[in-house]
């Protein structure tokens, strides 16, 4: 029987899922709340009215377009811890456009913003893909650092160059964004806006990018083993920078949709760990643009499920992240145990050998 392999992934996958499970029902049941009730808040209330389910979108977004970007620097054998501060980069950039083009047409002046932070994003990203080709530091240590540094220089941005002067109420923020700058919303009466067509054409792109071009398949090279991408000519440092200044590029557009479609300002916080999360559903998505969509709705759904879980259960919001970090761990141990030929090999022989045995005696 030759799709045993297919069998085993599945078989695998579904015990990891049931484990995730299990032990999120122990925390559940730690603070004390139903387990079947926390469960069913999670899965039922995204899909209870259209508004609801609308409110998962705007949190997939940002998440699909940062996965996206980080799928590509990882299949090239970078990974990118800095999408936080890359989007913060395109956040002060796109704010900056978004704030002094008051006369422009609405056409010109959106494109214009993604468009800023996207070079702001990929210039940022360009920083630790430059330190990773030519001087071998390593991207976790770049890139988280560089994080810091982002997050000071925004919070600089939205007190000093970027202020609103007639904001009272003590929160530093810059000024609301020209109405011809924002994104607009796709429905009355709910929060779902242009973003989405972005996202959906980034997920398109980057496929034919890394599946369907000489640069995607040379970055794939590259990733799957640079010494022999260096033994059969490829500029492996070369393809390194490209695939940061991609992935940062990305998350500088997620930030500029952020900004235009949800918060129409900069304030602090507004990246609510979506470059961080990004990272999760980039590898839950196994770094495919196609897998990457479901995996991003996924993902939104728990975050929308945090606020649900505060007003309706007495389950902490941190769950949430709690269940995302047991995801990643799962991740990593499914992938470990599917690559596994000695594993794929005793799975044979458990089951397969002795269906074979089985239908010779009969």
């Amino acid at each position: 029987m030759n799709n045993y392999k297919l069998i085993y992934k599945i078989s695998v996958i579904i015990v990891a899922v049931l484990i995730a499970l299990l032990i999120g029902a122990i925390i559940i049941l730690a603070v004390g709340d139903d387990v079947f009730k926390t469960y069913w808040i999670i899965i039922s209330m995204p899909f209870k009215n259209l508004r609801a389910f609308s409110e998962v979108l705007i949190r997939m977004i940002p998440l699909l377009i940062v996965a996206l970007g980080i799928s590509v620097s990882s299949r090239c054998g970078i990974i990118n811890i800095g999408a936080e501060g890359q989007m913060y980069m395109g956040i002060i950039a796109s704010t900056i456009v978004a704030t002094n083009c008051p006369g422009l047409p609405k056409f010109i002046v959106v494109p214009l913003c993604i468009l800023a932070g996207a070079i702001a994003g990929g210039i940022y990203g360009f920083i630790p893909g430059w330190l990773k080709a030519k001087l071998e530091v390593s991207e976790l240590l770049s890139t988280v650092m560089l994080n810091y540094v982002a997050a000071q220089f925004f919070a600089f941005c939205i007190r000093v160059p970027l202020l609103d002067p007639n904001e009272k109420s003590g929160t530093p923020m810059s000024r609301r964004i020209a109405e011809n700058a924002t994104l607009s919303k796709l429905f009355r009466g709910m929060s779902l806006h242009q973003g989405i067509f972005l996202a959906i054409i980034l997920v398109v792109v980057i496929y034919i990018l890394m599946f369907k071009t000489t640069w995607g398949y040379k970055m794939r090279a590259a990733g799957a083993s640079s010494r022999a991408a260096r033994y059969g000519g490829i500029n492996v440092s070369k393809y390194l920078i490209i695939s940061m200044v991609i992935s940062g590029a990305c998350a500088g557009m997620a930030g500029a949709v952020e900004l235009m479609g949800v918060q129409s300002r900069a304030v602090a916080g507004m990246t609510s760990g979506y470059g961080f999360s990004g990272v999760v559903v980039a590898l839950f998505g196994a770094l495919h643009p196609f897998w990457i969509v479901p995996a991003s709705f996924f993902f939104g759904i728990l975050l929308f499920s945090q606020v649900n879980l505060q007003i309706l259960t007495s389950v902490p919001p941190n769950l949430v992240k709690a269940l995302q970090g047991l995801i990643i761990l799962i991740i990593v141990a499914v992938q470990m145990v599917i690559s596994n030929p000695y594993s794929i090999e005793r799975f044979r022989k458990r089951f397969f050998s002795k269906a074979k045995t089985s239908r010779k005696e009969a």
